[in-house]
């Protein structure tokens, strides 16, 4: 891999991770078009730890009210203390429900599940479940004050789907959450923060590989400016995504994912099997 490779790939990693449009599809049509197979998992995880970092870093302060507030309650059952600790309780859960899941289902994904079809298919889906969001339901006004253990399990079990190619997990939770009833800040704030439990456990997964050849495979100096690259455009994707919900609707990233699904159809040949294992 090259730099300008790796740098490419970072762009496309940190601008699409938190958006509902699926980071892997990106990543797979990126590497199609640079003459390359799909790069690992333990790659994409790798460049997921950057995203990661650049949440850890936006939400600071939120984190460090939340994981305050939620020791506190512990302690002392303070009434002003409640709201964080069942909002971390509600992590908690929803990702327990997607990790035990997920392990489960990942191996009943088929050859054909993919194969571009099946994942021009699921972005396409996604598209749909937006267009439905924004013409059928009301957004809801619910904080993380009036979460329900009800909400976590749903979230959890709609971020599981992710597991199947080209599902966005951020575009899942964010459904999940805004089908429940949450406001759009605290839909986005959950999906956000949900992110960095499973891609940290995803990370513990893949250890095995990442120490097994990926720095080798790839390089240390490309794998380096990936991350970095990765890292400054999560941020500025989680900047952008915050302000474009305040002003704009779901249905433009449904018709940028009808538009890519059709894409994936006409140009990738339909027997090609993705590994994205």
């Amino acid at each position: 891999m090259t730099y300008w490779e790796a740098i490419l790939y970072g762009i496309v990693q940190g601008i699409t991770e938190f958006l509902p449009i699926s980071s892997t599809a990106h990543i797979v049509i990126t590497g199609y078009f640079l003459g390359q197979t799909y790069p690992g998992l333990s790659f994409e995880i790798f460049l997921h730890l950057a995203s990661v970092l650049a949440v850890l870093l936006y939400f600071q302060k939120d984190l460090r009210r939340l994981i305050a507030g939620f020791l506190r309650y512990m302690i002392t059952r303070a009434a002003e203390d409640r709201a964080s600790f069942f909002f971390g309780i509600y992590i908690i859960v929803a990702t327990a429900i997607t990790g035990v899941l997920g392990i489960l289902l990942k191996d009943q994904i088929g050859d054909a599940m993919k194969q571009p079809p099946f994942i021009a298919a699921m972005l396409a889906l996604t598209g749909a479940f937006l267009i439905f969001m924004e013409r059928f339901t009301r957004y809801g006004s619910r904080t993380e004050g009036t979460m329900t253990m009800r909400d976590a399990v749903v979230v959890g079990l709609w971020q599981t789907v992710a597991v199947l190619p080209g599902i966005s997990r951020s575009g899942s939770t964010l459904i999940a959450a805004l089908l429940s009833g949450l406001s759009r800040e605290t839909a986005v704030r959950y999906s956000f923060l949900l992110s960095v439990p499973v891609i940290l456990g995803s990370s513990v997964l893949a250890l095995g590989d990442l120490r097994d050849g990926m720095f080798g495979r790839i390089g240390w100096g490309p794998l380096m400016v990936s991350f970095v690259a990765t890292f400054l455009f999560s941020l500025i994707g989680i900047v952008w995504l915050i302000e474009f919900l305040k002003r704009k609707k779901l249905v433009w990233f449904a018709a940028y994912l009808f538009a890519l699904a059709l894409f994936v159809v006409l140009y990738f040949p339909s027997d090609m099997v993705i590994d994205i294992e």
